[in-house]
Parts: C-alpha cells; structure tokens; sequence
C-alpha cells in the first residue's frame, strides 16, 4: 500500500509538471487570442483593454498560478471564443468521445486477441502471412486516406452509410447512431488492431518455447485450450500495456478521425480550439489528456502484479 502511495504522489508531481509545461507552451505558441475579439472600428485603446480584462498584461507566472488556482477549484475557465466555461464544454464532448473510442477499443481486442495467438501458432504459415501482411498494411496506411477512402466508397458512391456527425437531423434512435459509428469505428479499429495483433503474437510466440506448454501438451491438451487458456494469460501483460496506453485516447479521442467524421467528441474540440486560438480550451484539453495518461499507466502497473504475482508494484 505504501507503493501505491508512493506512486500516486509521483504521479501528482507529474501532473503538475505536465501543467507547467502546457501553459509555457500554449503561451509561446505563435497567434494573439485577443485577434478574436478585435473588430475593424475598435481603437488600440479599447483592444488594450480586452487584453487586460484577460488577464494577458500579467507577467506568465502570475497567469499560471491563477490558472492553477482555478483548476484546483474546479473553474478551468471560460472559453476565449465563446465564454463558455471550459469544463461544462468538455463534459459536453466527453460522452461521444468515449463511446466511439471505448467501442473501437472493445472490438480492437476481440479481434487482435484471437488473431495474435493463432498467428503466433501458425507462425509462418499462410494465416501467418495473410494476418502479417494486414498488419504492415494497417500500421503503414494513413488514418486520413483511409478515413477518406471509406467516405467516398459507402458514402458517396454506394450511399448506404452516413459520412458524418454523430445522428441524422430529427433522428435520434440508437439504430442511426449506430449507422454512424460504423465508418469512424472501422477507420480507429483497423489501425488499433494493426499495432495490437503485433505485441500479442511476438509474446505469445515467446510463450509457445515454454516447458508448460510442453507439460500440456504431453498432458493430451488441446491447441485451443493451451492458447486460450494458458498462453492468453500469460500474454496479458502486454494487452494490459495496450489498454494502458490508450486509456488516454478515451479523452483526447482520435483526432484526425473524428474531424473527417465531424463526430462531435473531444477530438474535434481540440482541432476547434487551436485554430481559434483558444488558450483555456486547449491547456484544459491537454492537461485531462496527460491525466488520463498518467492514470491509465498507474492502472497498467497496478494491474501486472494482479495478473502475474511474480512482478512486484515498484
């Protein structure tokens, strides 16, 4: 427990180091927020002001702690473009984020697992081969061509699916959602499982060297119950690494694709919020985004020592 502890100290200590960070950089980064407010009439003196009622005239470091102070009490303030408070505009986007994320996620796994552990059985063989080949194929293809060519084929050619946004206007039903969700889900799922397939196939051929493979087998075990019995657990610890690693993605969402899709999530919001500039936006969307990385990777290692007794939490 003191680990553990210990741990979440670390982890707070970065997070705070991870803000220092983001401000500094949202801060230097070339283009003046106050652009957004100026209109052509308006004198040097009155857009002076709006940069002072913004706070903008004080020295970085007194920005930083009043941003700090705010966050620590809930108020990661109001947008510059839209004054609308930061945190009610990211719970807004958070849910369609993490349903598209989270699903592609799901069956991400169900897929690479099986695929993983058969490729690492049939190593060489032509599943193999064909599973490798994909693999190459989805690691090497650019999300956005993709996304696009999936749009041109279902949507305006063949014109069975939606191309973008999350329902149809005046349609709510679950069915529409899911329409919706097919092309992005597809687009997030054949790059996830290109890179998962990897990890879990080169562990589960170390594995298939072990005795207790051989144990099993002498012991009249079927291939399916050793590879989904006992290779699977022993391959979870980089599957947990995998899900570590993306828990952040549940937040930030994946970026390109939902700003082909116009899926109203995260993702767009961030695109949204650096193209005006809009500093709160952006440092409360980077500072959730390294939060939920450096949550999923305490879970990650918290994690290991349930899966495998044999690693100790350090």
């Amino acid at each position: 427990m003191t680990r553990v502890i210990k741990r979440i100290i670390q982890s707070i200590f970065i997070v705070f180091i991870v803000s220092i960070v983001c401000f500094a950089l949202t801060k230097l980064a070339p283009g003046d927020p106050v652009l957004s407010y100026v209109q052509p009439n308006m004198s040097e003196n009155y857009i002076n002001q709006i940069r002072d009622s913004l706070g903008l005239t004080k020295p970085i470091y007194i920005q930083y702690f009043l941003w700090l102070q705010g966050i620590l009490a809930g108020n990661f303030g109001h947008s510059l473009i839209n004054n609308r408070p930061v945190l009610t505009q990211v719970i807004e986007r958070l849910p369609a984020t993490m349903l598209l994320m989270g699903t592609s996620l799901v069956i991400s796994l169900v897929i690479a697992i099986p695929l993983g552990l058969l490729s690492a059985e049939y190593k060489n063989k032509w599943l193999d081969k064909i599973v490798g080949f994909l693999s190459y194929v989805g690691i090497s293809i650019p999300t956005f061509w993709l996304a696009i060519v999936l749009i041109y084929m279902f949507s305006v050619n063949l014109r069975i699916l939606p191309s973008i946004g999350m329902h149809t206007v005046g349609d709510d039903s679950f069915l529409d959602l899911l329409k919706h969700m097919i092309l992005p889900c597809t687009v997030i799922i054949f790059s996830n499982v290109a890179v998962y397939i990897r990890y879990i196939r080169s562990s589960a051929i170390t594995e298939l060297t072990l005795d207790y493979v051989t144990v099993q087998t002498a012991y009249g075990a079927s291939r399916f119950v050793i590879l989904f019995q006992h290779v699977l657990k022993n391959v979870m610890l980089p599957i947990i690494t995998i899900l570590g690693m993306s828990l952040q993605n549940l937040v930030s969402g994946a970026i390109i694709t939902e700003t082909i899709f116009g899926w109203p999530g995260m993702g767009q919001l961030a695109i949204n919020s650096v193209m005006t500039f809009d500093y709160p936006l952006i440092m409360a969307i980077t500072l959730f985004t390294a939060l939920f990385i450096i949550i999923g990777n305490l879970a990650a290692d918290l994690l290991y020592s349930v899966v495998d007794p044999r690693i100790k939490f350090l």
